[in-house]
């Protein structure tokens, strides 16, 4: 058994004063608090390592690590590993650091494996105490005992074996002695309960198979139920929250807590303090909230596996995946996924946020902790013929229009530039007021150009415009002032950087892609733009940045500098948020 307690890798998210948030979870705890029944608070984040987290369980870690630091108390990171063969420890390594990511820390490292001989013990007192039999149904057959939600179950016929051929059948379960499926040990309930899961739910599975952490010591594992909220009392978790498909579940979670009694009963865990846990058993409260749905997103760990798995996507981290790993390669920051999570709050009301809202609550972030850089996306020559060829020079740009605290840096200049293409037409639009023929358009912190001249090739499409910079409208000089219309940036030809942008959208082009009405398949759902790779041109300060720095791109988005394959010799930015949302617009 092992304690882990590293120190965080980031930046702890600063904690919300008790007083300050309103909802009915923390009215609970404040009342808790207030009665005496609790003197500390104590949370958990309790994850199965059987894939990696993705933006549903933000709100499970926002608000058990953010309740436990509000009410200055602690919170441990669990996991809740009674599946062997689907979990690993990639999963464990992944779940550790996205939870760091997201600027949180636990108190202890704990894992449901830890507790196994305690669990086992607890299930030979509950067949001591009547509460518990072996069952030989086979799956099909328990299934069919169980009846549904109209019709009572009925008893298994091996439910009332004697407490001591129930001993001797479990005892043989652990040495190892039957096949997998062979028999299963289940509480002793209600069969007819008007509640599914008290229908003599099970306790332990004969699964032989190797576990990621006590190997083939185990050839029986628990289930999660029974292992969950038994891991909760150990711990002294004062308050488990989950969400809303557990409530259901809280009238066996109080049972199996019951049942058991660890809080007196020490033989059945006093071996735990001895092997160096702090273990303080109580009786846990569980309490349930809405999960975060959001649009245009899947969080089935089973659909997300199978993006990867069939190659629909680049990995669990792509930045079109809405798993933390793919959140936070596409830029996405951890400030604002806690602001969201603060927005939305915390209720029982299942419902669908608008990805939108999501957008919004990074862009806010990214507007004040964001730089600004230069870049053109889809590049268009403009030169400058009243400047020599060899015109070059360094101008002083800003980092922050909104924050002095960022300094400034030094963007060359030189004669001919990279211009978007999309800030010239050569037939305007009404209302177009960037660069077109005849026309004056003020270059960002240069001076005000007339494009003079295009230059087209042979197919008739135009690659070049020639223009004159009226020296007058340069800085400092007395024709500054003058006003035109439309300001574009750019970038110097001679002194730009090439790199690859990719640019980023929603993967599902529908607001409900697990809606199936119209026929198609939620696969057939993907938004074929959702990825779209550009060769750009950077000013030479964003090409040497950092591997996940992020800029503001001026008038173009937010972008990031991909956290695996940027290199200052060979840049990659991902475009994390557009600076507007484009998709209200298209009205989807």
């Amino acid at each position: 058994m092992s304690i882990e307690n590293p120190a965080a890798e980031t930046t702890p998210a600063t904690a919300v004063p008790a007083e300050g948030q309103r909802d009915f979870v923390r009215q609970i705890i404040r009342d808790d608090l207030a009665s005496g029944k609790h003197h500390a608070i104590r949370t958990r984040f309790p994850p199965e390592p059987n894939g990696y987290l993705h933006i549903g369980h933000a709100k499970a870690i926002c608000l058990n690590f953010g309740i436990a630091a509000e009410f200055t108390g602690w919170c441990n990171l669990r996991l809740d590993d009674t599946n062997p063969g689907k979990e690993d420890p990639e999963f464990v390594e992944g779940i550790k650091d996205d939870v760091r990511w997201l600027g949180y820390d636990w108190h202890d490292l704990r894992h449901a494996s830890d507790y196994f001989e305690v669990f086992y013990d607890a299930a030979v007192k509950l067949i001591r105490d009547g509460h518990a039999y072996v069952d030989d149904l086979n799956a099909d057959e328990m299934r069919e005992y169980r009846g549904t939600l109209t019709s009572p179950g009925r008893n298994s016929p091996h439910r009332e074996r004697s407490v001591e051929a129930n001993l001797d059948l479990f005892r043989r379960m652990r040495e190892g002695e039957f096949a997998d499926g062979a028999k299963t040990l289940r509480a002793k309930i209600d069969m007819t309960s008007g509640n599914i899961n008290m229908r003599d739910p099970a306790i332990y599975r004969i699964r032989k198979i190797a576990h990621q952490n006590t190997g083939d010591a185990w050839p029986i594992y628990p289930m999660y139920d029974y292992a969950h909220c038994l891991s909760d009392a150990l711990e002294g978790i004062t308050h488990s929250l989950c969400t809303l498909e557990f409530e259901d579940h809280r009238p066996l979670y109080d049972w199996f807590v019951d049942k058991v009694d660890l809080v007196n009963h020490p033989e059945l865990w006093q071996h735990l303090r001895e092997g160096g846990f702090k273990t303080e058993p109580a009786k846990p409260r569980q309490i349930e909230f809405s999960r975060l749905n959001l649009s245009y997103c899947i969080t089935s760990k089973r659909k997300l596996a199978q993006l990867v798995n069939e190659g629909l996507v680049d990995g669990w981290d792509d930045p079109r995946m809405n798993t933390l790993r793919g959140l936070r390669r596409r830029g996405f920051t951890p400030g604002g996924i806690r602001l969201l999570i603060e927005r939305l709050g915390v209720s029982k009301q299942n419902s669908v946020i608008d990805y939108a809202i999501f957008e919004n609550c990074v862009r806010e972030d990214l507007d004040t902790s964001a730089p600004r850089r230069m870049a053109v996306l889809d590049p268009l020559k403009l030169v400058i013929t009243n400047l020599p060829e060899d015109h070059e020079e360094s101008l002083v740009f800003s980092n922050h229009p909104k924050d002095e605290s960022f300094g400034t840096r030094n963007v060359p200049f030189s004669r001919e530039l990279w211009i978007e293409r999309e800030d010239f037409a050569e037939v305007p639009p009404k209302g177009f007021h960037r660069l077109k023929p005849e026309g004056e358009v003020r270059l960002r912190g240069v001076g005000i150009v007339k494009c003079e001249e295009l230059i087209k090739d042979a197919a008739g499409n135009v690659i070049e415009l020639r223009c004159t910079l009226d020296l007058e409208s340069r800085q400092g000089m007395p024709g500054a002032d003058r006003k035109v219309k439309g300001t574009i940036h750019w970038v110097s030809a001679r002194h730009g950087v090439a790199t690859e942008v990719r640019i980023y959208d929603r993967l599902f082009n529908v607001a409900a892609p697990d809606d199936e009405s119209d026929g198609k398949s939620w696969i057939e759902h993907i938004n074929p733009e959702a990825k779209r790779v550009v060769q750009a041109w950077l000013e030479p300060a964003a090409a040497v940045a950092a591997p996940e720095q992020r800029f503001q791109f001026e008038r173009l988005g937010y972008f990031v500098a991909d956290r695996i394959e940027h290199r200052a010799d060979k840049p990659v930015f991902n475009r994390t948020v557009t600076l507007r949302d484009t998709w209200a617009k298209q009205g989807g």
